[in-house]
């Protein structure tokens, strides 16, 4: 069994959606189907693309929802059909034990998605860390700190939006 974490920017553009799930798709095609599962927060943009990715290579779905009312204050109406729809097809779906959606409740998610992988995808201009905590930049120091692997997705023309 292979579980495969993701991190990433929720902004990624139109344009550089189809380039991130190619690379996807290339680093999952390695693994076994029947031995995979993806661990992902199933926000816009990365963590979205990571969930479809598993799914299309064959893999299970684990999401981890960051608090109870995250899909009524946090999910978009454009993410909406998204969001319900990979929490329909996941194996596994775990609502964290915070009412509100905040950053702890995200660096909680996040912990979760550390602890649960043999690897970590991180979908990520490789830029330094905001200081808001609990971003793209900071789960991937967090990974590196515990040995995690991580492969970096940020394939050329890949951008977010300003």
């Amino acid at each position: 069994m292979t579980t495969i974490a993701v991190t990433g920017h929720m902004d990624i553009t139109d344009a550089s959606a189809p380039l991130v799930r190619g690379e996807l798709d290339k680093i999952l095609a390695a693994y076994e189907p029947s031995s995979l599962v993806g661990v992902s927060c199933i926000a816009k943009g990365s963590d979205s693309l990571f969930a479809d990715a598993v799914l299309a290579a064959g893999g299970r779905l684990a999401v981890v929802i960051p608090s109870e009312d995250y899909r009524q204050a946090k999910v978009k109406p454009e993410h909406a059909e998204t969001f319900d729809r990979l929490v329909e097809a996941a194996d596994e779906v775990l609502v964290m034990p915070h009412a509100t959606a905040s950053r702890q409740a995200y660096e909680a998610a996040n912990a979760v998605l550390l602890e649960r992988a043999d690897r970590l995808v991180a979908v990520w201009n490789g830029r330094p860390p905001t200081g808001k905590g609990g971003g793209t930049a900071d789960v991937v120091h967090q990974a590196r700190e515990a040995d995690i692997p991580v492969d970096v997705v940020w394939p050329d023309g890949a951008s977010r939006r300003a």
